[in-house]
């Protein structure tokens, strides 16, 4: 399964690196919000998947007798998603600021805050 979860995040990785050199400011931002899942597969993938009770502690604080699940994968994917939805929200509104600047979405001629290139 792990071989799977990691072919599919290559996969993801693909795909979202080329809606980023795309040119379009929006495909860029879904690029974005595709490689950041692709991060998040690769992560839960990394973190090994095994059946096994939830990481939760007998009484007394003594340990079951069966295997736990690894817990850190787990904790790290829900940070990461937390973090990548901030980042897109953030995004989504430079993006929507830019079209309401710009009137298109088009990086290439967005060129109206950078200099000209004859001179001075």
């Amino acid at each position: 399964m792990e071989t799977v979860l990691a072919i599919l995040s290559g996969v993801l990785s693909a795909c979202a690196v080329w809606l980023m050199l795309s040119g379009n400011l929006l495909r860029f931002l879904f690029g974005l919000l595709l490689l950041s899942n692709a991060v998040n597969l690769a992560i839960f993938a990394a973190g090994r998947l095994t059946e096994g009770a939830p990481p939760l502690l007998g009484q007394g604080g003594a340990l079951p007798g069966h295997q736990m699940a690894n817990s850190l994968p787990q904790a790290l994917l829900l940070t990461a998603i937390v973090i990548g939805f901030g980042l897109f929200a953030f995004a989504l509104a430079l993006t929507i600021r830019a079209y309401r600047a710009f009137g298109h979405l088009e990086v290439d001629r967005m060129r109206l805050a950078e200099p000209e290139e004859g001179g001075k």
